[in-house]
């Protein structure tokens, strides 16, 4: 991940949480909002009820925006912001991350048209309707994100 100067400032100097916040960390369960930067790396807070903080280094750690994810397409990527828009569209129903392989992959089909069901697998699938269950309560799809800084 890019981090341009200000940029992270900026983001998390807006009152309400946005998507450019929240970061998913390899091999770490669960979603971490973004809360500023030590010398150490970057300071995260699990979005759970424990509110965890934690530091994780760039050297050793790889972290994305959500707003930066894609899912394979098969013509082109899929952002999945526009696929946690899709569902917020259908009521925000999801179903059960434990349903059975098919199931998810009917509803992915729903949600993200177009992606590459040999390189979209089921945990993928199981991993998104996840994050979507955890920021649904967030005030994230009503709020604008600030524009990148240039």
């Amino acid at each position: 991940m890019k981090v341009l100067d200000g940029y992270w400032e900026q983001t998390l100097s807006e009152k309400n949480m946005n998507l450019r916040a929240l970061v998913s960390v390899t091999g770490k369960p669960g979603l971490y909002k973004l809360m500023g930067q030590n010398k150490g790396g970057f300071i995260l807070e699990s979005l759970d009820k424990a509110k965890i903080k934690s530091v994780v280094n760039l050297n050793t750690t790889k972290m994305a925006t959500l707003e930066d994810i894609t899912i394979y397409g098969e013509e082109e990527e899929i952002r999945l912001l526009d696929v946690f828009e899709k569902i917020k569209a259908n009521d925000g129903n999801t179903p059960d991350a434990k349903a059975n392989g098919n199931a998810l992959r009917e509803f992915f089909r729903e949600v993200a048209p177009g992606h590459d069901e040999s390189r979209v697998y089921t945990s993928d699938i199981k991993k998104i309707i996840n994050w979507y269950n955890i920021i649904k309560e967030f005030p994230l799809f009503e709020e604008e994100a600030p524009a990148p800084l240039q």
